[in-house]
């Protein structure tokens, strides 16, 4: 059956009803104020600072000594000019800013500030994200080199844009860490607030469906594998019944660490001592002390056989 073209004359109608909810509905649209960070210059800049980080690995081939200065000398000028553009808008909108933009100018001069600040620590950044690196190689028997942990895993990635983004959050710029640290989540699977203290060696295995809260404090040489959820225990809220932010809601924990999959650490009072290992599965909400090892009592298995005359004598099945 062909298109029935004189169907369309409904479509005016549904465009109205649309717009008519923007009036009604304002929370959730973006009309006569000023331009918000934009989100597709926001993750070019985070493709361009792993280039950086990361030199040789990904769209640039060919570079050596005599020609990297000027590869990063443009990704760092082109950085400067995307980022002291949009972090002056963030600042603009946090500020309240609305309709009237006439002092771009203003915010853009504190954009640029804050971004040369920012650039100005990625040297430094590097020696950290290198330990990093050291740690999944360390800590991954599977693993053959130091390049395939920065080709393949997963946990490097979400920890290189967590660490990036962690610059920008501590400099309190709103909204780009946490769309850079979101594009990440979407990316691997991992959920590293941006808020998030984490120290050197630094390895998450796997790292599927890992969560780290906005006040976590870990140390260094702390190792988590896939599923493992530090997060907070409850949401205290006010005498109006709005949420109490800004205070300590998720666990720290402390150097040398391990915590296997899928275990959950939940609360800000929750403390996990250094060279303790928690166990998979573990649910806790209290802190334990140096040098524990915290693990569920073994399970009770039922196994049941459908078929077992089919089962192949050849076969060493042991239970």
């Amino acid at each position: 059956m062909a298109t029935d073209f004189r169907l369309k004359d409904q479509l005016p109608s549904v465009t109205q009803r649309l717009v008519d909810t923007y009036r009604q509905m304002g929370k959730i649209n973006h009309l006569d104020h000023c331009p918000l960070p934009n989100y597709d210059e926001i993750i070019a800049a985070t493709q361009d600072l792993i280039e950086i980080m990361y030199p040789g690995y990904r769209r640039r081939e060919g570079l050596h000594y005599g020609n990297v200065a000027y590869f990063v000398g443009e990704l760092v000028d082109r950085l400067h000019d995307v980022l002291t553009r949009q972090i002056g808008r963030a600042l603009r909108h946090e500020a309240g800013a609305t309709s009237d933009c006439d002092d771009d100018h203003d915010y853009e001069a504190l954009g640029q500030a804050k971004t040369l600040q920012f650039l100005d620590q990625l040297p430094e950044l590097r020696q950290v994200l290198a330990t990093d690196v050291q740690a999944a190689f360390d800590g991954d028997p599977a693993c053959r080199t130091p390049d395939e942990v920065i080709f393949c895993y997963p946990g490097l990635q979400a920890m290189t844009v967590y660490r990036l983004a962690h610059l920008l959050f501590e400099l309190d710029i709103p909204f780009i860490p946490r769309m850079m640290t979101e594009w990440a989540h979407n990316r691997t699977g991992i959920d590293i607030h941006p808020g998030a203290t984490i120290g050197e060696y630094f390895f998450i295995d796997h790292g599927t469906g890992v969560v780290i809260g906005e006040t976590c404090e870990i140390g260094q040489r702390v190792k988590l594998y896939q599923g493992v959820t530090l997060g907070a225990l409850s949401f205290p809220t006010d005498n109006d019944g709005n949420l109490v932010r800004g205070h300590k809601r998720h666990p720290t924990i402390e150097d040398n660490v391990v915590i296997y999959a899928n275990a959950t650490i939940l609360g800000g009072r929750t403390v996990i001592g250094h060279d303790s290992v928690i166990g998979s599965n573990v649910w806790l909400t209290h802190g334990v002390k140096p040098h524990t090892t915290v693990i569920l009592e073994k399970p009770q298995l039922k196994m049941r056989s459908e078929d077992p005359d089919e089962l192949r004598p050849e076969a060493n099945y042991q239970v």
